[in-house]
């Protein structure tokens, strides 16, 4: 039997950016920022208002459509509860369409804000692993997911059993302590491109040179990350997907190479068309940042995001 929360609760959410993939971990390493998106939620008597601040305000929807509220939705249908109406207000600091997690971010905190309602009566939330396993099936792979709820660097994978309408999928993940040494600058451009679309860029078969190529190259990554950061450069070649994506993607392309050039380990942030550089060096070169390729990105040093974090009546501070 579904219970129906009371009138008049109040929950806050703090949900972090994320770049995923990293070069060769694709659909599998991921990285929180430190850069976040607050979500507040409060339960009334009817209906459904949703207001939105910041990024994407005037462009999302402000009805169930809205990622916030089909994740609230999707994780009170996950604990047997409902709410009677709410008001749903986001507060957007992650830029959309840009590669840095933001639909991600939607859903984590709409998630994580049945939680903060939850809790006023003394009911348990949903673990992390439900928050993983449920903000996945809306992307439809852990990395950008994982990171948001876990904060930090993130392994994430998936299993699938069963076939056809019977198939169950699981996915998971690993947090992973980042390296202090590690510098994090995303490079984030007024360019938006879709992941869907870019998607469609990569092809259904690679060879099996090119995945032994990216297997060697996700194995060092991890190793890179938590001990080895002077293995960033060779850990964060790919062959599986930034290649195909330039021509899509030219501006970001170019910065890349331009990073990369310098002996900065730069990769794609997702699916682009932001990037991100890791480095041991506390700024980056003047000559990069003042280069033609780098008009096109804002560039600031960042870093490295907290995991979500939930409370009861009260924002929490990002």
């Amino acid at each position: 039997m579904v219970q129906l929360l009371p009138t008049g609760l109040t929950a806050s959410v703090a949900v972090a950016a994320s770049s995923a993939n990293l070069g060769p971990g694709f659909d599998s390493l991921g990285l929180a920022l430190g850069l976040y998106d607050e979500v507040i939620v409060e339960t009334v008597e009817s209906g459904l208002v949703v207001h939105v601040e910041g990024e994407g305000a005037g462009q999302v929807p402000l009805t169930s459509d809205h990622l916030v509220v089909q994740g609230i939705q999707r994780g009170l249908r996950e604990l047997g509860v409902d709410v009677p109406g709410m008001v749903v207000r986001c507060r957007n600091a992650i830029p959309h369409q840009r590669g840095l997690g933001s639909s991600a971010a939607a859903v984590v905190g709409g998630l994580a804000a049945v939680n903060g309602l939850v809790a006023q009566l003394d009911r348990p939330g949903l673990s992390e692993s439900q928050l993983i396993q449920l903000a996945s099936e809306f992307e439809g792979h852990p990395d950008n997911a994982a990171a948001a709820v876990l904060g930090g660097a993130v392994v994430s994978w998936t299993q699938s059993s069963g076939e056809g309408a019977a198939e169950q999928v699981t996915y998971a993940a690993a947090g992973l302590r980042l390296h202090p040494d590690i510098h994090l600058f995303p490079a984030i451009p007024e360019l938006r491109s879709s992941t869907a679309e870019t998607r469609m860029l990569l092809p259904e078969q690679v060879s099996h040179r090119d995945a032994r190529f990216n297997v060697s190259r996700a194995a060092l990554l991890v190793v890179a990350l938590t001990e080895r950061p002077d293995l960033l450069m060779a850990a964060t070649e790919d062959l599986l997907h930034q290649p195909q994506r330039a021509a899509a993607q030219p501006e970001s392309a170019q910065f890349l190479q331009l990073l990369r050039e310098h002996g900065i380990a730069a990769v794609l942030s997702g699916a682009g068309p932001a990037v991100i550089a890791l480095s041991t060096a506390a700024e980056l070169p003047a000559e990069v940042l003042e280069a033609p390729a780098a008009r096109a990105f804002t560039v600031a040093e960042m870093r490295v995001g907290d995991a979500v974090k939930w409370n009861s009546g009260v924002v929490v501070p990002g």
